[in-house]
Parts: C-alpha cells; sequence; structure tokens
C-alpha cells in the first residue's frame, strides 16, 4: 500500500472508529508498527489527529486561537451555558474557567442573581459588569492571549486562596480513554488549580469536544463531579462514561 493509501486509510479509521491503534492497523496492513507511527507523526503534524499512547484520536477543533473559536457551534455553546448557569445557586461562590464557553455561562447568568464569581479571564469579568449584585474576583497573573485568562505561578497561587462551592471547567477535549485534555501546560495546571478550591467541578463541553483529545491532560474523571454537554445522548463517548458512573447532565 502506498503512502498516500495508508494516509487516507488512517483518516477513514478515525472518521469510523474514532482512533487508532497502531498495533492492529500493523496487522491489518501487513506492515511494521513504525510504519504507522511514522504516517501518525505526520497526520499529527498537520493537525489531523492528536497521537497517543499507541496510536491517536481526534483532534480537537478547540485548540484555535479564542477568536476562531467564538465562531466554533455558538448554538451548542449556549445551550451548555443555559444548563450550567441553573446550577449556579443564589448566594454561591462559583469559579468560572476562561473561554468561549464559560463566556456564555457569564451570559446566561440571571442579571440579578446574588452571588460571588471568581474568574482568571478578563472578557467574564468584563461581561458581568452588568450583574449589579454578582462580586467579582479576578485572578490576575500572566495573559494567555490564546485563551484570553491568566495563567503561570502568579495565577496558580492566587487561586489556592479561594474558595467556592462550584466550578465550571472547560476543556479542549473530552474522551473516556485520554480523560480531560486541552492544549496548553500552563492553562491545564491552572484549571487543576481552580478545580481543587471546589467543593463540585462539573466540565463544560460542546458537542465537537466529545471523543477527541488535546496534549496535555487537566483532570482524571474521578476528580469532576459531572459533565454538562450537547452532545447526542446516544454518543460511543458519553455511552462509556456513563457507564463508568460520571454524571452527564444534556443540554
Amino acid at each position: 500500500m502506498l503512502a498516500a493509501e495508508r494516509r487516507d486509510h488512517l483518516l477513514d479509521l478515525l472518521a469510523r472508529e474514532g482512533k487508532i491503534v497502531a498495533k492492529e492497523v500493523a496487522a491489518d496492513l501487513g506492515i511494521s508498527e513504525d510504519s504507522v507511527r511514522r504516517d501518525l507523526r505526520d497526520l499529527a503534524a498537520e493537525g489531523l489527529c492528536q497521537r497517543v499512547y499507541g496510536g491517536a484520536l481526534p483532534v480537537s477543533p478547540a485548540i484555535a486561537d479564542y477568536s476562531v473559536r467564538q465562531s466554533v457551534t455558538p448554538d451548542g455553546k449556549r445551550r451548555v451555558a443555559v444548563r450550567a448557569a441553573a446550577l449556579v445557586r443564589p448566594d454561591s461562590a462559583l469559579i468560572l474557567d476562561g473561554g468561549t464557553t464559560a463566556l456564555a455561562v457569564a451570559h446566561a447568568l440571571p442579571p440579578d442573581l446574588a452571588c460571588t464569581v471568581i474568574t482568571h479571564s478578563p472578557t467574564i469579568a468584563a461581561a458581568l459588569l452588568d450583574h449589579p449584585r454578582a462580586e467579582v474576583f479576578l485572578l490576575g497573573g500572566r495573559l494567555y492571549k490564546h485563551s484570553a485568562v491568566t495563567c503561570g505561578a502568579a495565577a496558580v497561587e492566587a487561586a489556592q486562596n479561594v474558595s467556592a462551592d462550584l466550578c465550571l471547567l472547560g476543556v479542549t477535549g473530552v474522551h473516556h480513554e485520554a480523560g480531560l485534555t486541552t492544549g496548553d501546560a500552563e492553562e491545564a495546571a491552572m484549571k487543576r488549580a481552580l478545580a481543587a478550591r471546589a467543593a463540585d467541578t462539573y466540565i463544560l463541553a460542546s458537542s465537537e469536544k466529545i471523543g477527541t483529545a488535546s496534549r496535555f491532560r487537566v483532570l482524571p474523571w474521578e476528580e469532576v463531579s459531572g459533565l454538562i454537554t450537547d452532545a447526542d445522548p446516544s454518543h460511543a463517548v458519553l455511552g462509556r462514561l456513563a457507564a463508568h458512573g460520571v454524571e452527564i447532565l444534556a443540554a
């Protein structure tokens, strides 16, 4: 099989199965695992897959710049945001992550809701200016412009000095095997710091993130309270997560 044919075969397999297992592909095609791994490296370099141990997974479209992500599945993000906003109780404290879905949550909060919102996102803080009864605490640090959030040592230290009832956390990839992932190591560390300061953490994940993976792991499933998504309930990944006890809140 020519290299171009192997490439097409791998992309088709990724689309149909949602993953590639290098050992199985090598056996099916009668080629070495090294050849498959080289093909996967080439596909990953083009942004067409996310390499993981033993093979590859679909790459998340949510790793694009913040301005680009604003136009990705806006209706799905709004549905997720409305469902997530309903979890915020009056007079409670909320840690709200950055990102476009979290911004939709800020817009979905009732304007007269009395609550405390802790965030490391300047855009979310600004969106809450017209919520007169919401106290807003903005965590400082180095501004990571790709996602319009602060991160780094100063931001993590600031997060360690707050606590909340609920954390609504965004990720770029949701997969039953790869876990919850994002595209930047420092951003992943900041998300862990935020989640550690809340009694409950729910993951915000519009449908395009389900079944995909990014490079850096954020949290294991055991450390989150549930997943909020607008993805089809029959999605195979959601079925596997539910079977392992993950609460799925349909948006």
